[in-house]
């Protein structure tokens, strides 16, 4: 039996109607979910305050935004953005978004390479959400350690403890009481820090 992956969610903007046609033709239903498509930048940055998508297929021109400054603007996300731009302005459009890991292809394009291109972001975007959640896992972890830390040094200010017995009596409060060593900090930070 083989796993079930999770289909990756494609958000395609594009001025020219029969582009979404062309992409539904070559993404299978069973790998990637495509929304509701759009017409221009604006529509996208107001759905996107709402919902969140692992690709995004910007096909320029767009009525409102050429499409580059909108693929920019949205590159700091775990999102896989793919630009489409006109042969002749391909180098200088790539140029300008791959540092920020923007994809660009050229068109038109061949299937196969628009397809390849789609997989690539999809890839990539799985693997930058796994990143993103380590990432916010570390920065609870150190949150967590910054509070017990200020807890135990306010336990040593105002109880005379050493940092050992600070320690120990925090771990103490957490198995007794079932909370967790951040909600036990917490509690000690509320009662002495004023």
């Amino acid at each position: 039996m083989t796993p079930t992956r999770q289909k990756h969610r494609v958000l395609i903007v594009s001025g020219a109607d029969r582009f979404f046609d062309y992409v539904n033709e070559m993404l299978p239903t069973d790998e990637f979910e495509i929304e509701e498509p759009l017409r221009s930048a604006g529509e996208v940055k107001r759905m996107l305050i709402s919902s969140q998508v692992d690709i995004l297929i910007i096909n320029t021109p767009l009525p409102d935004d050429f499409g580059i400054e909108l693929a920019l603007e949205l590159s700091d996300t775990t999102m896989g953005i793919l630009l489409l731009v006109k042969n002749d302005m391909y180098d200088q459009t790539a140029f300008k978004v791959e540092d920020s890991g923007i994809l660009t292809l050229g068109k038109p394009c061949q299937r196969q390479s628009f397809y390849a291109a789609v997989k690539l972001l999809a890839a990539l975007s799985s693997r930058l959400s796994r990143m993103e959640m380590k990432n916010r896992s570390l920065r609870e972890k150190m949150e967590d350690i910054r509070m017990v830390n200020r807890a135990k040094w306010l336990l040593i200010e105002n109880l005379n403890m050493t940092e050992k017995d600070a320690h120990h009596y925090i771990e103490k409060q957490a198995m007794d009481m079932r909370f967790t060593r951040r909600e036990v900090a917490e509690n000690i930070v509320r009662t002495y820090d004023k």
